[in-house]
């Protein structure tokens, strides 16, 4: 046809730059088979374009008659590109451009006119449009700005999918990860939520057991009260049963007022008794019988209270094992495993150790003022080869630790701490930081001073702050454990999963 009379202004269109999320290769985005919908009210301009389309792009057509057929077959054909005339009859080109990007953004769209003003151009491109040719126009320029168009189609499609998977990764009440073992996770979560049933969630130190509770509450119909949660083990016996049920003024020395029990707190909505296992004795048999009547008394009451609350409960023990020792009522093990929710070790699922670390890397890179820190493919084999006993917040500590340290954009395996194995290695004097200038004597304190950090802490982080859990992997009894915290200064909840969010 005639040369190219498009409007002198308009610029010429480079392809696209990738978006971060793009696939990384040096090979330019194609649609396996694209779809392009030609409309125009003159058939043999819908002929000819079909025709040249279809054999220079290599792409499937359909073609419309007039704006309103196009925008009716545009819903089942779903076109990557939309070829349009701007002046049909009924719905024109502008109004089917407007409709068009409000159902695929992606879907690129070029308009067509005999009748082009350089007004008329300039409204195209603001509406939308992604090129704009005035007939008559060559062929080959405008196969070129249709292959042009497709591209970034294929950008723009890859980067939504990309961003749709990433939000399967972390859509689930913030879990991250798409292995099928979690996947299956997820899948009973959602089961058993609206419902009442009592759930008890089990799993090793820092796998997300209270991420999986918090979920069973907020997809329950109870979700528009807050969650209560009781750590179990952190409270002595006696402060811990006030803390559940509550009591009443002169209850106790130093009761001097009434005090509401948090399972009252959680009436209308869920109670998270956090680690279990670790319930003294004579309150499992106070916690069965609210279970069993569900009533409760405070301390110094002579009435009973009736409550309306979800538990849930956590453990990383083996409740059987104490229920052979005595340690654990048979009767309320029972009671609480109606329905048992498990969660996976780092262990058994590997595949998601890429996923997490990615995550936790962009997370604290922001929040640190590291952005765009990357990982080495060494260092990445690294955290498949490790254990992870103190699982997911193990690994999260880990890159907390190494984006906090960075020094430049690629973490390799040296930036990862603790130690491969999980063990922190003691400095040795001649390189702790100049010991030889003290006496043996101040040097030795300052020496056993760091072994002692390092080793709380690295307890600490792979037990995910559970201090229960360090202090037994330790083999320290917990008050031993607690007093050397305080004596180097180290808090727990700092070990946490987002414990400083």
């Amino acid at each position: 046809m005639a040369g190219n009379r498009r409007p002198a202004f308009l610029p010429d269109r480079s392809p696209l730059p990738v978006p971060k999320t793009a696939p990384i290769d040096n090979a330019p985005c194609r649609l396996a088979k694209p779809r392009i919908l030609i409309a125009d009210d003159d058939r043999n301009m819908l002929q000819m374009l079909k025709t040249v389309v279809a054999r220079k792009c290599g792409a499937e057509v359909a073609v419309a008659e007039s704006g309103g057929q196009a925008w009716e077959l545009a819903a089942s054909f779903h076109p990557d590109l939309i070829l349009t005339d701007i002046k049909m009859p009924g719905l024109d080109g502008l109004e089917l451009l407007r409709r068009s990007k409000e159902r695929d953004p992606a879907a690129a769209i070029i308009l067509m006119t005999g009748y082009g003003s350089v007004e008329l151009a300039v409204q195209a491109l603001k509406e939308g449009a992604y090129d704009f040719f005035e007939k008559p126009f060559d062929n080959e320029h405008l196969v070129h700005a249709v292959k042009r168009s497709l591209e970034r189609t294929c950008l723009l499609r890859e980067n939504q999918r990309l961003q749709e998977k990433l939000g399967g990764e972390e859509g689930f009440q913030g879990f991250i990860g798409q292995s099928d073992r979690l996947r299956e996770v997820f899948n009973l979560i959602r089961r058993l939520a609206d419902t009442d049933v009592t759930v008890l969630i089990r799993g090793q130190s820092g796998t997300g057991k209270e991420l999986a509770a918090q979920a069973l509450h907020a997809l329950s119909r109870r979700a528009a009260h807050p969650l209560v949660t009781v750590n179990c083990p952190a409270l002595p016996e006696p402060i811990l049963e006030s803390e559940l049920f509550g009591h009443v003024r002169g209850a106790f020395t130093g009761a001097a007022a009434d005090k509401k029990g948090l399972f009252l707190e959680a009436d209308g909505s869920s109670i998270l008794l956090d680690e279990i296992g670790d319930l003294p004795l004579t309150l499992q048999t106070k916690l069965l019988r609210v279970l069993q009547e569900k009533e409760l008394r405070p301390l110094g009451q002579t009435r009973s209270i009736k409550i309306d609350a979800r538990v849930i409960s956590s453990t990383n023990q083996d409740l059987e094992e104490k229920i052979r020792t005595g340690q654990f009522r048979e009767d309320l093990f029972y009671r609480l495993n109606v329905v048992t929710v498990t969660m996976p070790s780092l262990a058994e699922i590997p595949e998601d150790i890429p996923v997490l670390a990615r995550h936790f890397l962009a997370r604290y890179g922001e929040k640190y003022g590291h952005p765009g820190l990357g990982l080495t493919e060494e260092a990445m084999k690294n955290l498949l080869r490790r254990p992870w006993p103190g699982n997911v917040r193990e690994l999260q500590n880990v890159i907390k630790r190494a984006v906090l340290l960075a020094a430049g954009t690629r973490l390799g395996p040296e930036d990862l701490a603790p130690a491969e194995n999980g063990k922190t290695k003691a400095p040795a004097a001649n390189d702790a930081g100049g010991l030889l200038h003290l006496s043996y004597n101040e040097a030795k304190q300052e020496m056993v001073t760091r072994f002692s950090r390092d080793y709380l802490a690295g307890a600490l982080e792979r037990s995910g702050g559970n201090v229960t859990a360090a202090a037994r992997a330790s083999g320290l009894g917990r008050q031993a454990f607690q007093r050397l915290l305080r004596r180097f200064g180290l808090a727990s909840e700092e070990y946490r999963a987002g414990g400083e969010e």
